[in-house]
């Protein structure tokens, strides 16, 4: 299981996945279908996550499938930027579509 604030156009959201990865390509195709191309993302603790939303965090995660999966947790990105401290954040991930060639 793996926690990631995801730096959108819009804010900040809060992501559980079962995914290895938080750039996993199935999360970056699930991402964009919902409008989101270009993120940066950062894994955050999960026990950090269960103890800020406790019985909201164990609702979601028993929505969770146990492999290839997440749901958002959070997207009051006000909320979520300040429920985490910088050293909470792991190394930056960056993605961003190819560019277009025309």
């Amino acid at each position: 299981m793996k926690a990631g604030i995801y730096f959108t156009g819009t804010g900040p959201i809060l992501i559980l996945t079962t995914y290895e990865s938080l750039d996993d390509p199935e999360i970056i195709k699930k991402l964009s279908a919902k409008g989101i191309k270009k993120f940066i993302a950062y894994e955050v603790p999960e026990k950090r996550v269960k103890e800020l939303y406790g019985a909201y965090y164990t609702m979601i995660l028993g929505d969770l499938r146990p492999e290839d999966d997440f749901r958002v947790l959070d997207y009051d990105g006000h909320k979520v930027f300040y429920n985490f401290a910088f050293d909470d954040l792991s190394d930056p991930i960056f993605f961003e579509p190819p560019a277009d060639v025309s």
